[in-house]
C-alpha cells in the first residue's frame, strides 16, 4: 500500500514536471523527445552494423585466401552505414545537449518567477513565519533546476529503455539468461542509490535554518550596509569563527553521508562488474568452441557493455527521478500553499466622508501569548489629524499595519467610510493611502525611480519626481547631485552615490507625496533623521499637503505631535490617554511625563 502511495505521487509529480516544461517551450520539449528516441535506438543499430563488418572482414579473408581476392564493397557499405549512424548518433546526443541548455535558461526562470508571483499573494505575516521563509529559501535554492532534471532523467530512461529493448532483441538471441545477469547485477546499486537519495533529501529539508543563517552571516560579512558596524565593533573574527563552526557541522553531516553513499555504491557496484564479466567470459567460450562467430561475439559483446551501462544509467535515472521528486514536492507544497483572502471588491464605503475608525481592535501574533493590541477605539474624520504616542513596543507601528491592511485583525474591525476594510478592493484602498514605515527600503535605483515607487503609475514621470521632491524638502539637495534625478543611490551599482541618513528619510517622505489621490497620510517616525530646521520645514509642507486628508502620525517627538486634533497614548497594546495637547497635559498623566522629559532636554 506505502509502495502505491509513493508510485501514485510519484506519477502525479512527473506529470506535472512534463507539464511545466511543456508550457514553458513546447518546441524545446519536442525537440527532446525526437533527440531521445533517436539516441536511444542508433546504438543497437551500430553495434548490429559493427556484427556485420566484422563477419563481412572474416568472409573476405577467407575468400582471398582461397581465391585471391576479396569484395571490398561488402566490407565497405557496412563502414560507411556505420559512419553514417555514427554520425546521426552524435548529432543527437549533440541536440540533446543543446536543447537541454535552452531549456534549463527558460524553466529556470519560469519556475523562479512561478515563485517570486506566489510570494506576492502571501501575507505579511507569512514572511515573518521563519517555517515558512525556511520553505520559500528551500525552493528559490534548488527547486528551479529540478523540474527540467526531472525530465531530462525521464528521457534518458525512455532513451536507456529504448536502447535496452533494442539490445534484447539482439541478445535474446544469445540467450535470455543474459537479460537476467545485466539486470540482477545493477539491482543492488540502485537500491542503494534510491536509499541515499531519500536521506539527502531529509538532510537537506532538516537543516534549512543553519543553510539560511549561513546566508546571513555572508551577508554580514560581505555587504555595505553591514560594514561599518562589523569594522567599527571588531565584529569579524565573531562572525567569521561562528561560519566556520557553522560550515563545519554541516560538513560533518555531508561527509559521512557522501562517504556512506560512495562507499556502498563501489561494494555494489562490483556486483555490476563481475556479472558482466561473467556474461563476457560466457560469449568467448561459446566463440572458441564455435557457436557464435566472430562477428557475433564482437556485438554481443558490445551490447553487453552498453547494456549494462544502460540499465545501471536508467537505475540511477529512477534514484534521481525519486530524489529530484522529493525535491519538487516542497516547490508543489509551496506552490499550492493556502492564501488569505485579498478582500473584497468596494471601491467606495457606504457612508462616504465617514472616515477612519476602530472599533473594539485587537491582535496577537501567531505563537505569542498575549495581544498585541486590545480594544482599540479610534475615529479619524477627514480633515483632522492623529498622533499617535507610546513607549516602544506598545502597539503603534502594529496598529499602522492593521489599517493598511498588511495583517488582519483578529478582534474587532477597521471601518473606511462606513464599511470594513476587508472588503475594499485592495488597489482601491491602497490607492487612498500614502505612508512612509520607520523601516522603510532604500532603493539601489536612481533617485527619480526611489521617488517613482511611491506610485508606479507615475513611475517614469520627471514632473510627478519634482513635484513630490519639493513637498518633501528632498528637491534642494536631489538637484546639487551629479545626475540629479538620474543620479543611481546605493553602491551596489558602477556610479552609484550613497546619501546620508537625512537625505535617505527626505526621498522616502517625498514618496508619500507622489500619491496626489491618498486621502489617508500615515506617517511612522517621518523626521527621526532630521535635524530642527528640515523637520520644521517638513511640516510646514506637510500641514498645507495634509488639508482635507486623514492623517495620522507617530513620532517621539512632541513638537511634532501637539498640534496633532487628537493625540493617543497606547501602553502595552492598549489606550491609556486620549485627548489633545492641552487636554493630556492638563491631566498630567502619562502624556505629561513623556512631554516634560522630553522639554527638560531643551532647557
Amino acid at each position: 500500500m506505502l509502495l502505491l502511495t509513493r508510485l501514485t505521487t510519484f506519477a502525479d509529480q512527473a506529470r506535472r514536471a512534463v507539464s511545466l516544461v511543456w508550457r514553458t517551450s513546447r518546441p524545446l520539449f519536442v525537440g527532446l523527445v525526437l533527440a531521445t528516441l533517436a539516441a536511444g535506438m542508433l546504438p543497437a543499430l551500430a553495434a548490429w552494423i559493427g556484427q556485420r563488418i566484422v563477419d563481412a572482414v572474416v568472409a573476405g579473408m577467407q575468400l582471398h585466401a582461397s581465391h585471391g581476392q576479396a569484395p571490398l564493397w561488402s566490407v565497405l557499405r557496412y563502414v560507411l552505414a556505420e559512419a553514417g549512424v555514427l554520425a546521426l548518433l552524435a548529432a543527437a546526443q549533440r541536440a540533446l545537449s543543446v536543447q537541454q541548455a535552452l531549456l534549463r535558461v527558460q524553466l529556470g526562470q519560469k519556475v523562479n518567477l512561478l515563485i517570486l508571483e506566489k510570494a506576492q499573494t502571501l501575507s505579511l505575516l507569512q514572511f515573518e513565519d521563519s517555517a515558512f521563509y525556511d520553505k520559500l529559501v528551500r525552493v528559490r535554492r534548488d527547486a528551479s533546476t529540478r523540474p527540467l532534471g526531472l525530465v531530462n532523467k525521464g528521457l534518458g530512461l525512455v532513451q536507456n529503455l529504448i536502447s535496452l529493448i533494442s539490445f534484447a532483441v539482439l541478445l535474446v538471441h544469445f540467450s535470455p539468461w543474459a537479460l537476467v545477469i545485466l539486470v540482477v547485477g545493477a539491482l543492488p546499486v540502485f537500491f542503494a542509490e534510491a536509499h541515499f537519495s531519500g536521506d539527502a533529501f531529509r538532510l537537506f529539508k532538516r537543516r534549512a535554518p543553519e543553510t539560511r543563517q549561513q546566508g546571513y552571516l555572508e551577508a554580514l560579512l560581505s555587504q555595505e550596509a553591514h560594514a561599518k558596524e562589523v569594522k567599527l565593533f571588531g565584529l569579524a573574527p565573531l562572525l567569521l569563527q561562528r561560519y566556520r563552526d557553522n560550515f563545519n557541522r554541516l560538513y560533518v553531516e555531508d561527509r559521512r553521508l557522501t562517504l556512506r553513499r560512495d562507499g556502498w555504491g563501489l561494494g555494489l557496484g562490483l556486483l555490476g562488474t563481475a556479472a558482466f564479466y561473467l556474461a563476457y567470459a560466457w560469449v568467448v567460450l561459446d566463440t572458441v568452441n564455435g557457436q557464435t562467430s566472430l562477428g557475433q561475439m564482437t556485438m554481443y559483446l558490445v551490447l553487453f557493455k552498453q547494456g549494462q551501462s544502460a540499465i545501471s544509467a536508467s537505475l540511477a535515472a529512477i534514484a534521481g527521478l525519486y530524489e529530484d521528486g522529493l525535491y519538487l514536492s516542497d516547490l508543489y507544497e509551496y506552490l499550492g500553499h493556502p492564501v488569505m483572502a485579498v478582500g473584497g471588491s468596494l471601491k467606495m464605503g457606504v457612508r462616504p466622508g465617514d472616515g477612519l475608525r476602530c472599533e473594539h481592535l485587537g491582535f496577537r501574533y501567531p505563537g505569542a501569548a498575549h495581544d498585541t493590541l486590545s480594544d482599540i477605539n479610534l475615529h479619524l474624520a477627514p480633515g483632522k489629524s492623529l498622533a499617535l504616542v507610546g513607549e516602544n513596543g506598545s502597539g503603534k507601528t502594529t496598529l499602522i499595519k492593521l489599517l493598511t491592511r498588511l495583517y488582519t485583525p483578529h478582534q474587532g474591525r477597521i471601518l473606511l467610510d462606513g464599511s470594513d476594510l476587508q472588503d475594499w478592493e485592495e488597489h482601491a484602498l491602497h490607492q487612498r493611502i500614502g505612508v512612509i514605515f520607520q523601516d522603510y527600503i532604500r532603493y539601489q535605483m536612481s533617485v527619480g525611480e526611489n521617488l517613482g515607487v511611491g506610485d508606479v503609475s507615475a513611475f517614469s514621470d520627471p514632473a510627478r519626481w519634482r513635484d513630490a521632491a519639493a513637498q518633501g524638502v528632498a528637491a534642494e539637495f536631489i538637484e546639487r547631485l551629479s545626475n540629479g534625478y538620474a543620479t543611481q543611490l546605493g553602491r551596489w551599482f558602477v556610479g552609484g552615490q550613497e546619501l546620508s541618513g537625512g537625505q535617505w528619510q527626505k526621498v522616502a517622505l517625498s514618496r508619500a507625496y507622489m500619491r496626489r489621490e491618498a486621502d489617508i497620510l500615515i506617517l511612522d517616525e517621518p523626521t527621526a533623521a532630521l535635524d530642527a530646521g528640515a523637520e520644521a520645514a517638513v511640516f510646514d509642507h506637510f500641514r498645507e499637503y495634509a488639508r482635507g486628508r486623514m492623517t495620522l502620525l507617530i513620532s517621539h517627538r512632541f513638537s511634532s505631535v501637539r498640534s496633532a486634533d487628537h493625540i493617543i497614548v497606547l501602553d502595552s497594546g492598549r489606550v491609556r490617554e486620549q485627548g489633545n495637547h492641552e487636554q493630556l497635559m492638563e491631566v498630567q498623566g502619562r502624556y505629561a511625563q513623556l512631554f516634560d522629559l522630553q522639554a527638560q532636554g531643551y532647557r
